[in-house]
């Protein structure tokens, strides 16, 4: 009898890490997919986007589900089928990816996307998968660090993260706010469970172009 149930607890432990490593190795699937598929988009995206000269000008239930996006004027760029609002560059995590004008399921697993406001405006909101390729390093920004992001007409707008949070999943109102509103560009991403969000604040230091 310990016998047999021993053999059982054996293959009952080899079947749930068998499961884990499947689901791991998933992960490690969807991630590799979604960044190559952010590198194809932006090579493209860069070709499509001028240069811009500097003008040295300054100015200061789920998540997702349960905010209905709203259409922003704002410059755009059609790449196979979809549209991009520009891309984003964050050096200290040597990260440059396509930004998405809307935000869905199936576009998050392409590139980040937007999921609010526009960088004219002061009110731009970035979501983005987990990945590492994409957004799934976030947490390792520190104050200070810079994000850029140049729009579809090649106007750059240089931040500096000033804070990190994290956000309940259905906070919508933490998301579009936070703690004082003193941000001009919020990066977030989904934690390991998906139950809060990480989230980025930073504010604008410079634009050009």
């Amino acid at each position: 009898m310990k016998k047999t149930w021993g053999i059982c607890c054996i293959a009952i432990g080899t079947a749930l890490l068998i499961s884990a490593l499947s689901i791991v190795l998933y992960n490690m699937s969807q991630d590799k997919s979604g960044g190559a598929a952010a590198k194809e988009i932006l090579v493209e995206l860069e070709k499509e986007i001028p240069e811009t000269e500097s003008s040295g000008n300054s100015e200061k239930s789920d998540l997702f589900s349960e905010y209905e996006a709203t259409q922003q004027d704002e410059p755009t760029v059609e790449i196979g089928g979809q549209t991009y609002i520009g891309m984003i560059s964050i050096p200290s995590l040597q990260l440059e990816l396509p930004v998405l004008s809307q935000w869905s399921y199936p576009n998050l697993k392409l590139s980040p996307c937007r999921y609010k406001g526009t960088a004219a405006g002061g009110d731009l909101i970035v979501a983005a998968h987990n990945y590492r390729s994409h957004f799934g390093r976030i947490s390792e920004l520190n104050s200070g660090d810079e994000i850029i992001f140049t729009d579809a007409d090649g106007k750059v707008y240089a931040y500096e993260t000033i804070q990190t949070e994290t956000i309940v999943g259905k906070d919508i109102a933490s998301m579009e706010f936070g703690a004082d509103e003193e941000w001009d560009i919020s990066l977030f991403t989904c934690t390991l469970g998906g139950q809060s969000r990480v989230t980025v604040r930073a504010v604008l230091i410079s634009d050009q172009g």
